[in-house]
C-alpha cells in the first residue's frame, strides 16, 4: 500500500474511534489549561515571540558561521564532533562507536532526533540494549510503539491503558495508580543508569558562543543518563543552533510555556564537554553527531526554509484540528502535525510524503500558536503547489478540478444540473468520503439564485 493510501486508510479508521478521541480530548484539554496559565505569566508574549523569531532568522542567515563556531568551541574541550549527512551515515557512526566500546547497554533521554535515525533499532541490531528513560518514551517502548507526539510520547494512552500494559509486561497490579507505576519505572531505571556504558541525549539547543549542548527535561532522566555512563553521545539536528548562551533566558520560558505550560522546565542542563582534569564527575568521553538528514534541502528552498526555526515545542500539534482527529500515528513519520507535514516531504521525499501537506484545514491555528512565528500555512500551500508541479497528485483529481472549474465559473453552471441529479451524485459521499457519522446536505429543488429571482420579481 502506498503512503498516501495508507494515510487515508489509517485516518478513516482512527477518526471514528471514540475511545481514542476521548483520550486525546482529555489530554489536550489539560495541556490547554496549562498553557493558558503559562501564557498569563507573560506581560507581552508577542514581543517574546518576535524576539525569538528574529534570533532564529539570524541563525538561518548565518547558519554556517554559527555551526563552525560551535564546533571549534566544543572541540577545544576534548569533544569529538562528527557530521552526518543523512540517517545512514549517523547510523554507521553510531554502530562503530558502540562496537568499539563493546557496549551492551545504553540509556537514552527523550530525543526525536534519535527517533529520526531509529537509534534503538540500530543498537539492538548489534547486541546493545537501548533503554528509554523518559517515562512517556519508556511506556511506548514497552508497548512496542513509537512516540505519538513530539513532547508527550504516550498522549494516546489513558492511565488504565498503561496499568494494563504494565500488568501484562511486568506483572504489576492491574489497578496500579500513576504514582505506583512511576515508582516502579524509577526503580527499574536506576539499575540501568548505574550499569550502562553509554548515555545518549539529543539537544534542545546548540549554543554557538560557548560550544554547549542544552537539554531540557522534567524528570531528571537526562542528567541520570549522562552522570553514570563513561561515554556521552549527543545526536543533534544542525538546525538547533542558537548564537549565544544569554538567549536561553528567552528560549527556555517560551519552550516551556508552549510545550507544557510551565514557567520553566524542571531540569535545564548545559553540557560543554567530558570530565575535565579539575572535575570529579561526568563522562570520560563525549561525542556529538551533527545530523543533516535533509535539513539543508529545506534550507535551500526559498519558501520552506523558515521551518528550520522550529524549537519542537509541539504547540502546533496540540492546536491542529486534523492532528486531534487522526492522531500522531496516522502520519507514519517521526514528526507529525503541521510541522511534520511541512518538513517530511523534504526529509523523506515528496513522492511518498507530499500528501501530508494536504492534511490541513489551513485554519491558521498552528501559525497563531508558534513561538517562533513560522508561516506554516504558507509553506503547506507552497508544498501543495510543488506537489502538483511534480505531477504527484492523482490524475482523477486533476479532471475533477477542471470539471468543478467549468461548473463553478458561472452561476448558470450551478443552476444547469437539476437538484435531483445533484443529490444522487453526492449521495455516495455519505459512505465513501465522509464516514458514517456525517451526511451530505440535501440540495433544494431550486438554487439560491433561482429562489432570489422568484422572490424579487
Amino acid at each position: 500500500m502506498s503512503q498516501p493510501n495508507k494515510f487515508t486508510h489509517d485516518a478513516d479508521a482512527i477518526a471514528f474511534d471514540v475511545k481514542h478521541r476521548n483520550t486525546i480530548k482529555f489530554n489536550i484539554s489539560r495541556y490547554d489549561a496549562g498553557v493558558g496559565k503559562g501564557m498569563a505569566r507573560y506581560n507581552n508574549v508577542e514581543l517574546a515571540k518576535r524576539q525569538a523569531a528574529a534570533i532564529k532568522r539570524d541563525v538561518l542567515q548565518n547558519w554556517g558561521n554559527y555551526l563552525i563556531q560551535f564546533e571549534e568551541k566544543i572541540s577545544a574541550r576534548g569533544v569529538k564532533v562528527l557530521w552526518a549527512k543523512d540517517a545512514a551515515e549517523a547510523t554507521t557512526f553510531l554502530e562503530q562507536i558502540l562496537l568499539d566500546k563493546d557496549a551492551k547497554l545504553l540509556v537514552k533521554s527523550k530525543s526525536m532526533t534519535t527517533e529520526e535515525i531509529e537509534l534503538n533499532e540500530t543498537a539492538e541490531r548489534i547486541g546493545c540494549e537501548s533503554v528509554e528513560t523518559d517515562l512517556g518514551e519508556f511506556i511506548v517502548q514497552v508497548a512496542g510503539e513509537k512516540p505519538y507526539h513530539i513532547v508527550t510520547p504516550a498522549m494516546h494512552k489513558s492511565k488504565g491503558d498503561i496499568a494494563k500494559l504494565f500488568n501484562e509486561k511486568f506483572g504489576t497490579p492491574i489497578d496500579s495508580t500513576p504514582e505506583e507505576m512511576t515508582e516502579y519505572v524509577r526503580q527499574v531505571l536506576r539499575k540501568k543508569y548505574t550499569t550502562a556504558q553509554v548515555g545518549v541525549t539529543g539537544a534542545n539547543f546548540l549554543i554557538a558562543d560557548i560550544g554547549g549542548i542544552s537539554v531540557t527535561e522534567n524528570e531528571g532522566n537526562g542528567l541520570m543518563s549522562t552522570s553514570f555512563p563513561k561515554l556521552h553521545i549527543v545526536i543533534a539536528g544542525i538546525e538547533k543552533i542558537i548564537p549565544s548562551m544569554t538567549q536561553l533566558g528567552l528560549f527556555y520560558p517560551l519552550l516551556a510555556a508552549h510545550g507544557t505550560g510551565q514557567q520553566i522546565t524542571a531540569y535545564n542542563t548545559i553540557f560543554t564537554g567530558p570530565r575535565q582534569a579539575n572535575e570529579v564527575d561526568g563522562p570520560e568521553e563525549m561525542i556529538v553527531i551533527m545530523l543533516d538528514n535533509g535539513r539543508t534541502t529545506v534550507f535551500e528552498d526559498d519558501e520552506a526554509f523558515e521551518a528550520l526555526a522550529c524549537i519542537r515545542c509541539g504547540a502546533c500539534l496540540n492546536g491542529c484540528p486534523v492532528y486531534k482527529t487522526i492522531g500522531g500515528y496516522t502520519y507514519d513519520t517521526t514528526y507529525s502535525g503541521p510541522i511534520g507535514s511541512v518538513l517530511t516531504p523534504f526529509l523523506r521525499g515528496f513522492k511518498d510524503f507530499s500528501h501530508l501537506s494536504f492534511a490541513s484545514t489551513l485554519c491558521g491555528k498552528c501559525v497563531e500558536v508558534c513561538p517562533v512565528k513560522i508561516p506554516l500555512t504558507d509553506i503547506l500551500l507552497a508544498n501543495r503547489r510543488k506537489t502538483v508541479e511534480q505531477n504527484l497528485r492523482p490524475k482523477a483529481e486533476k479532471w475533477l478540478m477542471k470539471g468543478f472549474k467549468l461548473i463553478s465559473s458561472k452561476r448558470a453552471g450551478f443552476d444547469f444540473v437539476p437538484s435531483l441529479l445533484k443529490n444522487v451524485g453526492t449521495y455516495p459521499f455519505n459512505y465513501v468520503a465522509w464516514g458514517p457519522n456525517r451526511k451530505m446536505p440535501t440540495f433544494a429543488r431550486k438554487s439560491f439564485s433561482q429562489q432570489y429571482k422568484i422572490k424579487n420579481k
